[in-house]
């Protein structure tokens, strides 16, 4: 599932490509039926919060709600009629001519600013925010009894983080994942969000993920960079069975929550904060 790096850098190409200008809005696939109320409006622009995307347009209360999901994603071409008829949405503008095509996602449909608001309400604070409050995730965290890397994905806790912003930000602090939230420290959790509010910025301007420090770098470790669709150099995320490139230790992994936790038990190592489980 793209994470909100994503989900910000896409919000940021729509406002530049369609911003403020007449656009053609239809559903290829005929699910979005929604589209045509927008067909022949102004763009007047798309904001991210966490995962999800609203979309405004001039005189329609409502806003186009977007979730990607697991397979969403989104395409931009140069020209008015890209050939492919599987797009749930489809905008185009003209002269220049650009379209965007919306494929496979969770959700795309119209919210009322009531939905919108109860919506917004129930995320955390995203990193890329600059109205986020991140005494809510703390507050959140310091009483939960659920496992820090459990607490890192819940998007009530942390918008727009996901798995490999979760993996790469505990393993830079050295923190188990396996700490009930209680356990964390306050130092800890302000190393954690200030982590987040700087690397997740890098990942919207740069498109991927990279997490490592200049010192462990390809360049200069001497090693091959890492080949990988997500992009971007990291620690331990999808990394299970190769050496930490700090102590050389086998990245381990395990399922938790439904997800792959990659984490090194070396760098990472249990914590006395937490009761030893069978």
């Amino acid at each position: 599932m793209p994470e909100g790096h994503v989900t910000h850098r896409i919000a940021g190409e729509l406002g530049r490509e369609f911003g403020h200008r007449t656009i053609r809005s239809t559903s290829p696939q005929g699910k979005f039926t929604e589209a045509a109320l927008l067909d022949g409006r102004e763009f007047e622009g798309a904001e991210a919060f966490g995962k999800h995307m609203f979309l405004r347009f001039a005189g329609v209360p409502e806003q186009v709600h977007i979730h990607l999901g697991l397979i969403g994603k989104f395409f931009f071409f140069a020209e008015a009629e890209p050939p492919t008829e599987n797009a749930r949405w489809r905008l185009t503008a003209y002269a220049p001519d650009v379209t965007m095509e919306l494929r496979g996602p969770n959700v795309c449909q119209l919210r009322s600013p009531d939905e919108i608001a109860e919506i917004v309400g129930k995320l955390g604070p995203d990193p890329l925010r600059p109205d986020a409050d991140p005494e809510v995730a703390w507050a959140r965290i310091h009483r939960s009894s659920t496992p820090i890397g459990v607490l890192m994905m819940d998007q009530k806790i942390f918008a727009g983080v996901g798995n490999i912003y979760r993996a790469e930000t505990l393993f830079r602090h050295r923190i188990d994942p396996m700490m009930s939230g209680k356990y964390l420290r306050r130092s800890e959790f302000d190393a954690l969000w200030d982590d987040l509010t700087e690397l997740m910025p890098l990942g919207v301007r740069d498109g991927r993920i990279d997490t490592v420090y200049p010192e462990h770098t390809p360049e200069a470790m001497g090693r091959d960079p890492r080949v990988d669709k997500h992009g971007g150099e990291v620690y331990v995320y999808r990394r299970a069975g190769l050496p930490c490139l700090v102590c050389g230790t086998p990245v381990s992994v395990k399922e938790l929550a439904g997800r792959n936790l990659f984490w090194c038990k070396h760098c990472q190592p249990r914590s006395r904060r937490r009761k030893v489980t069978p």
